[in-house]
């Protein structure tokens, strides 16, 4: 079963359950950001995502339901999983993120 997104809430990490810290919980999880990078271009099925990340279907199920719950992600019936508006706006906060990281690289 999975446990409703509720801001308050005390979540790993933070007692407090503020937004940024149920936001990076949820980010923390094993497979989510892959999950998330899986569905940037394109929805997919639940086989092709599992194919793509190599996690069991449990978890991958879970995992879905868990950014589903979060309203980053729908079922489309038709073509499958893909990012909400919310979840294509997380994903454009990735990239300042992803240009740091690449300098920070350099540096190490």
């Amino acid at each position: 079963m999975v446990k409703p997104i509720v801001p308050g809430r005390p979540v790993r990490g933070s007692k407090t359950g503020r937004p940024i810290m149920l936001l990076l919980d949820l980010l923390g999880r094993r497979w989510v950001l892959r999950l998330i990078w899986e569905l940037r271009e394109e929805p997919r099925r639940f086989r092709a995502l599992q194919a793509a990340t190599g996690a069991s279907p449990t978890i991958v199920n879970s995992r879905l339901a868990e950014l589903r719950a979060a309203k980053l992600i729908e079922l489309d019936e038709a073509s499958g999983y893909r990012l909400t508006a919310l979840g294509s706006e997380l994903l454009d906060l990735f990239l300042p993120l992803h240009v740091w990281s690449e300098k920070w690289a350099r540096r190490l």
